[in-house]
């Protein structure tokens, strides 16, 4: 089974071999490094860019405009916000020349916590993101995901950004995830495309497996855990969180679904609504700081449209309104939801009466 950085690297490799991809570039994405993660190790079209967050995305532009199809990334999402005047450029350049220009560009960058990353490499980007207008957003939980909306990401015409979960990047998939193609034997596909470290590394080449298209629709989301007491929505990172508390709340009976949005924009709000209206009560789990978060917004769209169907509060689990996290575990936990934080608001919404 894959991990999630293993299907963005063969998602990489098919793109550049089969829809059109450039050029994959950042900091450290070329040889010998291939990522920060090891995600671009073995791609022919990767190349190491300056430090610098806005050349990166200046050039992704005019390469997209110029009619290339660039993969770029933000080593870490916490560097992207010095370049939010060139992403709404990104975002509004088909919308603004009235369809007339096209951006095929691919922003791809690491987010959230889980790796003891401290105050500088910890930060979501999730709640920033969907409010560029003209952006596809994106955030898998799981290595079949990650190829799928990558390769989905690498043909859309049009700007889209890859928003990675850094603590799920080295997680294998469960039974059902697994990349279309990959070989069955964990050591065999690590021996085929994973760089050995140490040595000449300029000697190596990967030997990629028959891999399939998979092209994941963007803006459809995923019920990874059928219930009708309570619905969790969630993306990402805390998908597996939210599972596992599902697992504990049903050891009290409480039968909790869960829903993977896969994309934050566009969302599959139809998937919500008619997930609320079975449960008739709804929790909004994500890591990124609690004030103007993505979940409020869609919190604010269940009370409007839904609000003669909840039995319960809708609730937001977020990150805390703090301007970084600490490195150490204790603060890093207190920071963002963990397993705990979603039982007991799984628990607390479940005992209301309406």
């Amino acid at each position: 089974m894959a991990t999630m950085v293993q299907a963005i690297r063969m998602a990489l490799h098919v793109g550049e071999e089969r829809h059109g991809v450039t050029d994959v570039f950042g900091e450290d994405i070329g040889p010998p490094l291939g990522g920060a993660f090891t995600q671009t190790q073995g791609i022919k079209t990767s190349w190491n860019s300056p430090l610098d967050e806005r050349g990166i995305v200046g050039m992704a532009i005019g390469l997209a405009l110029a009619g290339q199809r660039p993969v770029a990334e933000i080593q870490f999402c916490d560097y992207a916000f010095n370049t939010i005047d060139l992403l709404k450029l990104a975002g509004a350049m088909h919308w603004s020349s009235a369809g007339d220009w096209k951006c095929p560009m691919v922003l791809m960058t690491p987010v959230g916590a889980g790796i003891r990353g401290s105050i500088y490499h910890s930060h979501s980007f999730d709640a920033q993101a969907t409010r560029l207008a003209g952006w596809k957003i994106v955030c898998p939980s799981n290595p079949r995901d990650a190829y799928g909306l990558m390769l989905s990401a690498i043909v859309d015409p049009n700007p889209v950004m890859y928003l990675m979960p850094k603590a799920l990047l080295r997680v294998k998939g469960r039974p059902g995830e697994e990349v279309p193609g990959e070989p069955g034997d964990d050591k065999a596909l690590s021996k085929m495309i994973d760089q050995p470290p140490g040595g000449d590394r300029s000697k190596w080449r990967p030997e990629w497996p028959k891999l399939e298209d998979l092209f994941i629709p963007i803006g459809k989301a995923s019920i990874v855990r059928p219930g009708k007491h309570v619905t969790i929505v969630t993306y990402g990172r805390d998908v597996l969180m939210a599972l596992g508390a599902a697992e504990e709340a049903a050891k009290d009976g409480t039968d909790v679904e869960v829903i993977d949005l896969r994309s934050l924009h566009p969302y599959d709000w139809d998937a919500i609504k008619t997930s609320v209206k079975k449960t008739n009560r709804v929790i909004f789990v994500n890591e990124d700081t609690e004030i103007t978060n993505f979940g409020e917004h869609l919190l604010r769209r269940t009370v409007e449209e839904l609000f003669y169907e909840l039995h319960a509060p809708p609730k937001l689990v977020a990150g805390k309104h703090v301007p970084g996290i600490g490195l150490a575990d204790s603060l890093e936990h207190a920071s963002v939801p963990q397993k705990a934080t979603i039982l007991a608001a799984i628990r607390e919404t479940a005992a209301h009466v309406p």
